[in-house]
Formats: structure tokens, sequence, C-alpha cells
């Protein structure tokens, strides 16, 4: 199958970047397929809840926050930060069964992270750690997108950096791209995959930032299930050492694309692309911002059309080719994510 049907429920997903969370207005956000409440209670920190009152299923998100609580405006029902309700006009007592669902959140390097399983399980692990998101010595900004189509999918397309020659030529890619063999191995959790262009010209990215002449560009991967993905990318002047190490005379970026499924067929795409060089240039910050978003506006258009086939067509024959090896080692790893979810479950 082209699309993944489940989700892996006990893990960290992103639920939206820290400046959407503004203080008493709740944020409306379906994640995985639920519908959850978000908002900020009296400290600031980061609340979920299910987006549906226990008394007439009116949404959450209409509501009123009131401190560390959230009031229902249909008929007056409050609840706190644990989904339990609190108060009922008019009515001394709460039924015990006057609950909502509330999840697991964390606020870390700018994100709003949502446990989506059980909220005990979220307790002995932290969400991926994305460093240069709270490094003073980067630069960047936030991006959002909106993909019509599954995660999967998505997936597929940053694991297979071959795409970067045909889908990204006027962006992120060179003729030579494709032609290169990357190093794919698995890691602790996930997967990382390393592509080196040797002796090519700089994209056009690397261009704007200044690289000039023949360049080494490397791209190293990392994915961690179940929609995390980690780039380290640069370009140094061919042969001053990039592929021993030696960076100083070139340049850095540092990538952040993560995936929330919104559901089956619609997916959530936050993301960043750092720098570490001219740090006090407000209009490459916007320029370098702007070069991604069209980028990714290129995946998108190809992505939305390839499920566009797959929702309206008949099923054909998929041939796998060697590209595919990326994809293949992260769909196991989902694989195995979901088999222990279903144990937990059985459990």
């Amino acid at each position: 199958m082209l699309e993944q049907t489940e989700f892996i429920r006990n893990a960290w997903y992103v639920a939206a970047w820290d400046h959407e969370l503004q203080a008493g207005k709740p944020l409306a956000r379906t994640l995985l397929g639920e519908h959850v409440v978000l908002y900020r209670d009296s400290a600031g920190k980061p609340v979920a809840l299910e987006d549906r009152c226990c008394h007439r299923a009116a949404p959450l998100s209409l509501g009123r926050v009131e401190g560390d609580c959230i009031r229902c405006m249909y008929h007056g029902l409050k609840f706190d930060a644990n989904g339990r309700c609190v108060e009922i006009p008019a009515q001394a007592h709460v039924p015990p069964q006057a609950v909502v669902r509330a999840f697991e959140v964390c606020e870390q390097d700018h994100f709003v992270w949502i446990w989506m399983g059980e909220r005990e399980g979220a307790h002995a692990s932290r969400p991926p750690a994305i460093p240069w998101q709270s490094d003073a010595g980067w630069r960047w900004k936030p991006g959002y997108m909106h993909y019509r189509a599954n995660i999967q999918l998505i997936t597929d397309n940053l694991l297979d950096l071959s795409h970067l020659s045909y889908v990204h030529l006027a962006t992120l890619g060179t003729p030579q791209t494709a032609q290169t063999q990357p190093e794919y191995r698995e890691i602790e959790g996930g997967v990382e995959i390393t592509r080196w262009d040797i002796g090519s010209a700089p994209t056009p990215l690397h261009a704007k930032a200044g690289m000039r002449g023949m360049v080494d560009r490397w791209l190293v991967f990392r994915w961690y299930p179940p929609g995390t993905f980690l780039l380290d990318a640069g370009s140094c002047p061919t042969g001053t050492g990039a592929p021993q190490g030696v960076r100083q005379d070139g340049i850095q970026f540092r990538n952040t694309s993560i995936q929330t499924p919104e559901t089956a067929h619609t997916t959530h795409y936050f993301w960043t692309h750092a720098r570490d060089f001219r740090l006090d240039d407000a209009a490459l910050t916007d320029e370098i911002q702007a070069q991604m978003a069209a980028a990714f506006e290129e995946d998108r258009v190809v992505i939305e059309a390839q499920q566009e086939v797959l929702r309206t067509r008949a099923p054909g024959p998929i041939v796998g080719i060697a590209a595919d090896a990326g994809p293949r080692m992260a769909r196991r790893l989902i694989e195995l994510r979901l088999a222990q979810d279903s144990a937990a479950e059985f459990a």
C-alpha cells in the first residue's frame, strides 16, 4: 500500500507552533482524525482537550478560557486541564461521568507537542530535540503548509531525494543530484540517509547564499517515526575538505520538516530552514524562507496530484526502484511501531 491507513498513537506529534497558541484564545485543530482544542492555562502552559463538550457536543474551541479551565459557551459547563467538569451552572452536583478526554502536551523548541495515545505512555519519552530552533547562533522563521495528501506520500518524498533533480531544479536541486548514490543506515529509532554531490554547481539556494564556482554539497537526512525529518545540509568549495568534516569555508543549513496527520488524506506540515551565517541579514532570512516555501510548494503540487490519482483511478502495478530504499526502511519502522501500539492496547 502506498498510503498509511493506520497511525501510530503512542508518539509525540507537533500540534502547533508556540506562537499559534495565544493567551485566552482556544485553538481548534484536527490531529489523527481527532478534534482537539488547545489553550494556555494561567501559567502559560499548553493544555489539550477533546474538542467536544460532553453535554450537547458543542465545540469547546468556541468556548472561553478561564484561568486554568475552559468553559463551554453553550450551556456553561467548565472543564479543567485534566478534562474534568468542575462546574455546571445552577447545579451543585457534577456527575463523575462529565469528562472530556485530555491529552499530554509539552512545549519544546518552539513547538507545542501532543501525545495522541494514552497519557501514561508520554512520561517515558520526550519529543525529538531540535537544538538549532533554540540556539541564538542560528536564524530561521517558522513555516507551515497544509497538504491534501496522506502522510506516507510526504514521507516517501522526503526520504528519496533523487526527486530534487526534477521537482526542484529551479530551487534546491541540480542535474547531478539524482545521479549520486546515497548511503542508507538505520540509527537508533530512525533512518539516516547521506548524499554527497562532489564537484557540482551550487544549487540556486546556495548560490543566493553566496557560493560561487564548483562545490562539494552534502545532505544528511535523519528521519524518526512518526514524522520528524531533520536535515544537515550545506556546501563548501570543492577540494577544501568538506567530506572530511572541514566546513569553515562553506555554508551550513539545518532543516526541520515535521508532519502530523490531520486525517487519512490531509496532513499538517511544519517546517524551518535555519542557517548559521550572516545572522544579522534579515533580508536573507526572508529570501531563504521564500525560496524554501516555493520548493515545498513544488512538492505539494506533485504529491497532491499523486493523491488524486490514487483516489480516483483503479489500482495499478507499483514497481520498486533502487531509490526506494529509504522509504522502504521507514515503512518497516512504521509497521514495527504500529505493532507495538497494538500490543500495548491489547495488554
